[in-house]
């Protein structure tokens, strides 16, 4: 008897963490495309770098949601960029958090002509012909780029979700932004070698920080599933699901077969 309650106990705690926001799974499957071109539709051999001008403009031509990253510059910039460091795109180990928009612009996408760019140039251009799949950076504690992020998205009036693998930014929007649409990031998060405590990782990779959160859609590696908490989601909950990133025919067409929406790189287009 003890042991039947205690798996109800836990089974029922379980839920309670894993539970998400219901409101919204409409809206989100309504207007959200099934496919988002990872950080553009780049194409470095044609000289388009990721999350550059080109890729956004190609994506906007080819009638792709677009996925893009956000970093915070030191002095407040909100600007487009995955990577932690410069360093794989353009060659110079340092944070974008740690430099100004000014320094940022004098280093060049994978020597091309092209430069990181500005949120706002990006939001300018889209000018809503596509809907937006908007990652947020958040190395530190401070949660200043979701106010900035938010500011910048306040007058915007084309479609766009946000997400984040920090479930503090979730909940940043949760209670200052509830009508703005968020996804929770996740993926085998204790296997990666990172600076996260292990603890935290593990929350966020089974999904137990939706009680901090409250996520519309979950936002997953697809090569780590299927995944229990994903299955639930999906399944009872009924919560959309987002699967990355998808390089190849294979992977796009089981992405179609099971989940919401996909994020793809350019390989996998003619399919």
């Amino acid at each position: 008897m003890i042991i039947i309650i205690a798996l109800f106990v836990f089974t029922l705690l379980y839920f309670i963490l894993l539970f998400p926001r219901l409101s919204e799974r409409e809206r989100i499957l309504k207007d959200c495309p099934c496919m988002f071109a990872h950080r553009g539709y780049h194409d470095i051999s044609c000289g388009i770098p990721e999350n550059s001008m080109p890729a956004f403009r190609i994506a906007i031509q080819r009638g792709y949601g677009i996925e893009l990253d956000l970093h915070l510059t030191k002095d407040g910039k909100l600007v487009v960029f995955h990577d932690n460091t410069l360093k794989r795109l353009c060659g110079y180990n340092r944070t974008i958090e740690d430099m100004t928009y000014e320094e940022i612009q004098k280093y060049p996408l994978l020597n091309t002509s092209e430069h990181i760019p500005l949120f706002q140039d990006v939001l300018s251009t889209v000018n809503g012909k596509v809907p937006l799949l908007i990652e947020l950076k958040i190395p530190t504690k401070s949660l200043r780029i979701c106010e900035e992020a938010y500011k910048a998205l306040k007058h915007y009036s084309g479609y766009y979700l946000i997400q984040s693998f920090n479930t503090l930014g979730l909940r940043w929007f949760r209670l200052n932004a509830p009508s703005v649409l968020r996804g929770q990031l996740a993926s085998h998060l204790t296997a990666e070698n990172t600076k996260e405590a292990w603890i935290f990782k593990f929350l966020v990779q089974n999904l137990l920080c939706n009680i901090i959160g409250r996520p519309d859609f979950i936002s997953y590696k697809m090569s780590d599933l299927p995944h229990l908490s994903v299955l639930i989601l999906k399944y009872i909950f009924r919560t959309p699901i987002a699967v990355w990133t998808l390089t190849n025919n294979k992977a796009l067409k089981k992405g179609i077969v099971r989940y919401d929406f996909q994020i793809f790189e350019k390989p996998c287009e003619i399919y």
